[in-house]
This record gives structure tokens, sequence and C-alpha cells, in this order.
């Protein structure tokens, strides 16, 4: 069933604060959160079709989890009032309790019940003693005093109170969140459809990786990274291929991303040269802003809409495009596709290297954790792609001068947190 349709961002959903010109990462991030919205429609989805999707609204309990007072173990169940000093001997009930066949009488002051995990508590039973605690004679129990009352016992609703918040609205459900939803009488749950990410490569340097190069050309290695990206973040990637350096096609080819896809992300034709065609079109289109950040690797990202869809233009440096993608595009699709802001766990660990950074960028370095220590990438080069590979996530340098020695404690954000 096909829920609501949210509203399309404005035309000036990306522009910046008159008089700003380099933009602190700290200040785009906050930008995008505070400007960007959920542009996917939503649906009522079945449980078993919900896993992986974004709650579009809360979720409350329908019934309470446990919805009856219920034995956690395997033993006799009693009145603990009745109990007296020294040795206790109860004379049992004919029957039992077990989950899903209740004991339907009242056991009476005095008198136990053999009782199973998870079997609601008879009328008369506030409490239960565990089987291995007990030794049963012919219809009767005994078990030493001490006890304390409502023992080995749950309380209706001890986990989840009827109409309790369980889920939140942005959350990405879980395996877990099923169960719990299941539990508290939900079949079905109001999600938004999965975001549609159209990725496209632009220059006429590219060709496809696996065919036939010439010497003054390269392969294309940002499309099959940045459609990886995309996928492990939970959204659905749209390949529109390679663009060479003509403004007529690229046109056409983003009117047809936009057909197809809730964002658009582009990597090349960024900047303001001549062949930058990405923003030529998008200034064209009367909806671009080209935030010049302070991040190394990175700095201009092409921010607009095409159509009324939002338009991600990645430097086209494949380095530069995966920074630029986990730090700003990452959190950006996610508030699109409904979730809530994303922020990236890291760890402060003892550096394994030395590194001088200059003021005024903040500089994300590929990096992985060997022996409890955080490495660098032996080269800063932005065209050293093997870099990536190498690399288990980004070492986190601050905006102002900083200077790394072995042993400092630094930022580590493994490549598994950001997605």
């Amino acid at each position: 069933m096909t829920g609501l349709e949210p509203p399309p961002l404005r035309d000036d959903c990306f522009a910046l604060p008159a008089g700003v010109d380099w933009t602190p990462v700290d200040s785009a991030l906050s930008l995008l959160k505070s400007r960007l919205a959920p542009v996917a429609n939503t649906a009522t989805l079945p449980l078993g079709d919900a896993h992986g999707r974004v709650l579009a609204e809360n979720v409350a309990a329908k019934r309470a989890n446990p919805p009856l007072p219920n034995s956690a173990v395997d033993g006799y169940g009693f009145a603990h009032d009745s109990l007296t000093g020294g040795i206790q001997r109860l004379a049992l009930v004919e029957g039992r309790a077990a989950a899903g066949n209740s004991f339907r009488d009242r056991v009476p002051a005095g008198h136990a019940v053999r009782i199973l995990t998870g079997a609601s508590l008879p009328e008369g039973v506030d409490t239960v003693v565990l089987q291995e605690d007990v030794t049963p004679g012919h219809g009767e129990i005994a078990f030493r005093s001490g006890i304390r009352k409502s023992a080995n016992t749950r309380k209706a609703g001890e986990d989840v109170a009827c109409g309790e918040t369980i889920l939140k609205s942005g959350r990405i459900v879980m395996p877990a969140d099923l169960a719990l939803a299941a539990a508290t009488g939900h079949g079905e749950i109001n999600v938004y459809e999965q975001l549609r990410v159209a990725i496209m490569s632009t220059g006429d340097e590219l060709e496809e990786p696996g065919g036939n190069l010439s010497s003054d050309r390269i392969f294309d290695a940002n499309r099959p990274m940045l459609s990886g990206l995309v996928s492990r973040s939970g959204y659905m990637p749209i390949d529109m291929g390679r663009v060479p350096d003509d403004r007529n096609l690229l046109r056409r080819r983003l009117d047809e991303a936009a057909g197809k896809a809730h964002a658009i992300i582009t990597s090349g034709g960024a900047s303001a040269g001549d062949e930058d065609h990405v923003s030529a079109l998008l200034n064209d289109e009367g909806a671009m802003t080209q935030w010049r950040i302070a991040i190394k690797p990175g700095r201009p990202l092409a921010l607009g809409l095409w159509k009324g869809i939002p338009v991600f233009g990645l430097p086209g440096n494949p380095v530069a495009a995966l920074v630029c993608t986990l730090i700003f595009a990452r959190p950006a699709l996610g508030l699109l596709a409904g979730q809530n802001w994303f922020e990236p766990q890291g760890y402060m660990l003892p550096a394994g290297f030395a590194k001088s950074s200059k003021r005024g960028r903040r500089e994300f370095l590929r990096a992985r954790v060997r022996n409890g220590h955080v490495e660098a990438f032996k080269s800063e080069g932005s065209g050293r792609i093997s870099g990536l590979s190498w690399a288990e996530g980004l070492a986190e340098l601050p905006d102002e001068a900083f200077e790394v020695h072995p042993g400092m404690m630094v930022r580590y954000i493994p490549f598994a947190n950001f997605l």
C-alpha cells in the first residue's frame, strides 16, 4: 500500500549564506543537516519485506510484552504468603501450566502447581521455585525456605508496556526490530521506499573498465566504487554510465537519471573549468552552488537540483570522490532516504606515523590499524588509488595546524562505520 509523498526540496536548499567562500567541514555538514529532508515515498509493508528499510513513523506496541505475568523457569508455582518457616511442603494440584496452555483453575493457598518456562501464572500464584531446588514426592513437593516473593517470574509489560514507542522514525529496520514489532502485535509497518541513486562519471578521458585503452585515457574507477558505496549504505544504485565532455549529451543523461532516481551522484566536471559541464548545467538550471570545502582531499563539491532531484557533483579524482562521498554524500543521502542524521563513530587511537598538517583544512588520511596503532598510507598523493584498497578507514586530522608524532592520539574512523 503506497503512503504519503514528501514535498519537493526547495531550489535554494544548497545555497550558502551570504559572504561564505571557503566552507569548513562542520559548517558544510550542518547546512546539509538543516536543509535536506526525505524525498522517497512511504509504503506500509509486511514485516518480512521491511528489513533494511527506513521507518517512516514511530511504532508503538499494540500489546505488552510479556502480555501476562509468566514463569521465567521450569518449576513449581505457589502463593508466597502461604509459606511458613523451615522446610516447605506444599501439596500439588492436578495438571500443569505450560506456554500456550494455561492452567485455568485457581491454585489454593498451601498448594503448588507444576509450571513451565513462559507459562502464564495461574490465579493464586506469584512465586516460582526452580525444579532443581525441589524434592518431588507423591502429590507434594518440598524445598528449603528463603525464596523471595515473585522469584523466577516476569511481570506483565516488564519488557514493553502497551502503547509504548518501541521503534522511532528514521531508524533502519534490523532483524531484532522485526522480532520486537512482531512480539508487540504488528504484522506490518510504515517505511520509506528504498532510495534510488543514479551514478554517472563524466570526462572524455574515461574508458569502461576492462576495455581497450589508448595511452591518453584512463579506466573509470569511480563508478564501480560509488555503486559499491551506495549499495553498502542500503540504497539502490542505478548505473547511468560514462558521459563524455558533451554538454547536450550530459543534459540528456541527467534528464534520464532524474526520471529514474531520487538522487544523482556525478564524478568529474564539478569545478569551474572549460570542461566542467556538471557545474555549468546546474548553473543553467538555476539551482547550483559550488561548495569550496576546506577539506583534503576534496575541495570542490557541486550541489544542486536537476528537475527537482538533488545532485551531488563529486571531484573526478577517486580518492577525493571517496572521501567526499563518505563525509558529505553519505549523511546527505541518509536524510533523503528518511534516516536520522548519520555521524560515523570514530575512535581515539595512538598514531603509528608522523605528519604535519597546515591550518585551515581538515585532512583525512587513508589509514588502517595494526598492533593497536593507526598506520597512514605511505603517500598522500590523491592519485594513489592503491591506498584506498590498502586502507581500512580514515584518520581525521583537525582544521587547525597539527603535528602528529608517533604515539599521539588521533581519530580513526573505520570504513564500515561510515556505512
